[in-house]
C-alpha cells in the first residue's frame, strides 16, 4: 500500500479561509492555534518542508488579552540602524497604537525562520475591528478555546 504523498502543484487551489473571533482570547493561544492553521499541521496532508497551510483572517485584534503583568512589563524592541537607534515599546502602548502588529508578532514568531515561514506568515490578515475585506473567499470561522 502506498503513502499518499502531496504534490507541490494545485496547493493554492486547496487552500481554505479560517476567520478567529480574538475578542476575549489569550494571545498566546491565539497565536499559536493561528500558526498551527497557517503551517498545515490541522490537515492529514501536512508536510514539513511544503506549504499545506490555510489562510486565517482575525478580526478584532484590538480586544484580544494579555495576562499577568504582560502588558506594562512585555516590550517589543526594534533597531533603525543608525547609532544609538534602539526603539522600544511597551506591550500597552503596541496594543493601543497598533493593535494588528501585536498578533502578527506573536504568530509569525512560531512560524519557522524561513523563506517558507516568510510567506506562510503573508496568509494571516489581521483587523482590529469585526469588519474585514475578504467576504468573497467565504472564510469559515473557527473556534479558539479560551482555557
Amino acid at each position: 500500500m502506498a503513502t499518499y504523498f502531496p504534490s507541490g502543484k494545485g496547493l493554492e487551489q486547496h487552500r481554505q479561509w479560517h476567520v478567529v473571533d480574538a475578542d476575549g482570547l489569550t494571545l498566546g493561544r491565539l497565536a499559536s492555534e493561528v500558526a498551527r492553521i497557517l503551517m498545515g499541521k490541522h490537515k492529514p496532508t501536512y508536510t514539513p518542508f511544503l506549504d499545506t497551510g490555510d489562510h486565517v483572517i482575525v478580526i478584532n485584534a484590538s480586544k484580544v488579552i494579555l495576562t499577568g503583568n504582560k502588558l506594562d512589563d512585555k516590550f517589543y524592541r526594534r533597531h533603525t540602524g543608525f547609532p544609538g537607534g534602539l526603539k522600544e515599546i511597551s506591550a500597552r502602548d503596541l496594543l493601543a497604537r497598533y493593535p494588528t502588529r501585536l498578533i502578527e508578532l506573536a504568530v509569525k514568531g512560531m512560524l519557522p525562520k524561513t523563506k517558507m515561514g516568510r510567506h506562510m506568515g503573508g496568509k494571516l490578515k489581521v483587523y482590529a475591528g469585526a469588519e474585514h475585506p475578504h467576504g468573497a473567499q467565504k472564510p469559515a470561522p473557527i473556534q479558539v478555546a479560551a482555557k
